[in-house]
Formats: structure tokens, C-alpha cells, sequence
């Protein structure tokens, strides 16, 4: 009987052993449903963004305005000059230089868009005459077909433009909608910001809310000293590609400068971008050899930008690294597009300044020697 007991035994932990779950597996399948619920969670809240974008876009524009102004605010307010006062001043004086850039921009347009329309015009004679007479050897029948199959393509139904037409005019009233949403928010944010994140920091848990206002002073931190630094490298890509214009003959240099400035606050890749409106430009009105000189400007600044000041202004004060801006902004278009990409790196910015100031707590913590419980007193 003893016998038999301890051979069912054996037999019964083979069994078990065979199908028996491998520990990797174990450890896998743990991690496998946690990144699942984590990744169903990012997929939520970015959906919830996404849905809400009339909201959230301009919240986000105010934040990141906030983060500009806010120690203007305060330098007046440490001057004994009223909080309110102080916003409304501050809140007047972005007014007043958002809608001066667009006045020069919209007053060069309009001085220099007849002659900029009759170099493009020049420039197409200047094309099909080459097209005619160079080695392509076209005749005129071929460019007029060509032509027409271009007009073709252009020219729409009616039922079509009028849908265009009623698209625009959605977006010019979503587009004014939000910057109303920015200015309000950005004038609270201004002028009772440490109220607001006090009732955002009472929405946790009693015993976490320490950790989440110092996580939340750690990303502001990080945000102030990002869209700071952003602020000076756009205004050195906008100035170096604004000159190299203004040098070069180039029209719309103002125009070129305020684009090249908006276009900067997409780290690394937007004053490349916003600086090849400039190229063509010159290619239209100048040639090409002008455009050629004009794209050497556009690089050259380029490279100051990202073996100078992103590394010195980005990695000393913000600490992330270029990959990861990349990343972000590639994650960041992918997602919401030109504004997913304004909004991407600022925000991975904060994330990091997060995560380090968490472990860096996470460590202290550890490093506290545990209180051990107090001996008892002899009888």
C-alpha cells in the first residue's frame, strides 16, 4: 500500500512538472496584460483629446502661454503692482504683439505680393520657354495639353467648392472659438493658476497628493524652462533666416521671419521647414542661384540651432535628449498632426521631468534607515 501511495506520487509529479508554466512564461504573461492595460488606458486618453480638440487644443496653447508670461506676472507683482492688474497688463501686451506681427506681415503682403505675382509669372514663361527650346524639346501643343490637363485637375464642380467653402468657414469659427478659449484660459491660469492646481491636487487620494504637487511644481519647471528656450532659439532662427533674406534681395522678409519664428517652436524640424517657404520665395523672385545661396543660409542656421543651442538650451535646462525630441514630435504628427507636433516635445518634457523627479524620491525613500521599534524598558 505504502508502495502504491508513493508511486501514484511520483506519477502524480511528472504530471504537474509536463505542464507545469515555464517562470518566463510566468513573468511574460504578467507583463503582456499590464502593457495592455496600460496601452488601452494611453489609447483612451488620447482618443478623449482627439474628441475633444476644440477644448483641449486651446487649453494647451494657454498653458504653454502661461509658461511664457508668468514671470512677467509675477516681476510685477513682487513690484507691488495688483495680481489682476498685472494679468491684464501681461494678457494686453501678448495681444498687442500676436496681432503686430500679423499687421507687418498682412502690410508686406500686400506691398510686395503684385510684384511677387509677376516674378511667379515670369518664372512659368521662363519654364515653358526652356521646356520648348532646351533639351526636352516640347512643342507648343504638348505644353498647352499639359496646360489644360492642369487646369482640368484644378478646377472643381460647384457642389465641391461650395463644400470647400463651407469647411473654411467651420474652421475660421472653430479657429476663433479656440482663441478665445486660450485667451480666457490663459488670463485665469495668469492671474489664480496656484488655486486651480489646488483643486486639481484635492481630485487624489489624500496620501498622494504630496507626491502629485511636487510632481506637478517638477513639470511646470520643466515646462517654463522649455517654451523659455524655445522662445530664444525661434527668435535666433528668425532673425539669422530674416537677414540672410533681407541680404539676398529675397521679398517678404518680415513674413519669412514671423513663419520661420512660429514654424521654431517645433524643435529641430520646423525652422528647416518654415525656412524652405524662404527658398522658394527666392527661387520665384531671384533664381536659382539666389534660392541656392538662400538654402546655404537656411542650413547653416539650421546647424547652429542643432549642434548649438538645442544641446546647451534643451539639454542643460529641459535634459532631453534629441532622440526623444524626434520621437516625440514624430509621435506627436502622427497623432494630431501640426499641433500634435507643437505639443509633443513640451510634453515629453514634462514626462521626464516627472519621471526623475520620482525616482529621485523612489531613492530617498529607500535610503531612510527604517525606524526600529523602541526597546523595552527593563522590569
Amino acid at each position: 500500500m505504502g508502495a502504491t501511495a508513493v508511486r501514484l506520487g511520483r506519477v502524480t509529479g511528472d504530471v504537474e512538472r509536463r505542464y507545469e508554466v515555464p517562470v518566463g512564461v510566468q513573468i511574460a504573461t504578467s507583463w503582456a496584460w499590464r502593457l495592455l492595460v496600460i496601452g488601452a488606458a494611453g489609447a483612451t486618453v488620447v482618443w478623449l483629446l482627439r474628441y475633444f480638440s476644440e477644448i483641449t487644443v486651446p487649453i494647451a496653447v494657454a498653458v504653454l502661454g502661461t509658461a511664457l508670461t508668468i514671470g512677467a506676472v509675477d516681476w510685477l507683482v513682487e513690484r507691488r503692482v495688483p495680481r489682476l492688474l498685472a494679468t491684464f497688463v501681461v494678457v494686453i501686451a501678448m495681444l498687442v504683439a500676436f496681432f503686430g506681427m500679423l499687421a507687418l506681415v498682412g502690410q508686406q503682403l500686400s506691398t510686395q505680393v503684385d510684384d511677387l505675382r509677376a516674378s511667379v509669372v515670369e518664372g512659368i514663361s521662363q519654364v515653358q520657354d526652356w521646356a520648348r527650346e532646351g533639351p526636352l524639346g516640347l512643342s507648343d501643343a504638348q505644353l498647352a495639353s499639359w496646360i489644360d490637363e492642369a487646369k482640368s485637375v484644378i478646377s472643381t464642380t460647384d457642389s465641391s467648392v461650395l463644400t470647400r467653402v463651407t469647411a473654411v468657414g467651420a474652421t475660421i469659427t472653430h479657429a476663433v472659438a479656440g482663441f478665445f478659449i486660450a485667451l480666457f484660459a490663459a488670463f485665469f491660469f495668469l492671474y489664480e493658476g496656484d488655486r486651480i492646481w489646488s483643486w486639481i491636487v484635492a481630485l487624489f487620494p489624500r496620501n498622494a497628493r504630496d507626491r502629485v504637487h511636487s510632481s506637478g511644481q517638477t513639470a511646470w519647471r520643466s515646462l517654463t524652462a522649455f517654451v523659455r528656450a524655445t522662445v530664444f532659439v525661434a527668435l535666433i532662427d528668425a532673425t539669422g533666416i530674416a537677414f540672410a533674406a533681407w541680404a539676398l534681395g529675397v521679398p517678404l522678409t518680415l513674413a519669412i521671419g514671423v513663419l520661420v519664428f512660429l514654424g521654431a517652436f517645433i524643435p529641430i524640424i520646423g525652422a528647416l521647414i518654415s525656412g524652405m517657404v524662404a527658398v522658394l520665395v527666392a527661387l520665384v523672385a531671384q533664381g536659382p542661384w539666389t534660392a541656392l545661396f538662400m538654402l546655404l543660409a537656411v542650413i547653416a542656421v539650421q546647424q547652429l540651432e542643432s549642434h548649438v543651442l538645442q544641446p546647451f538650451l534643451m539639454g542643460q535646462f529641459v535634459a532631453v535628449h534629441p532622440l526623444a525630441i524626434i520621437i516625440a514630435i514624430a509621435a506627436g504628427v502622427v497623432v494630431a498632426g501640426v499641433v500634435g507636433a507643437l505639443i509633443a516635445v513640451p510634453l515629453a518634457a514634462c514626462l521626464n521631468g516627472i519621471v526623475r523627479h520620482l525616482a529621485s524620491t523612489a531613492r530617498e525613500f529607500q535610503s531612510e534607515p527604517e525606524e526600529l521599534p523602541p526597546e523595552p524598558e527593563p522590569a
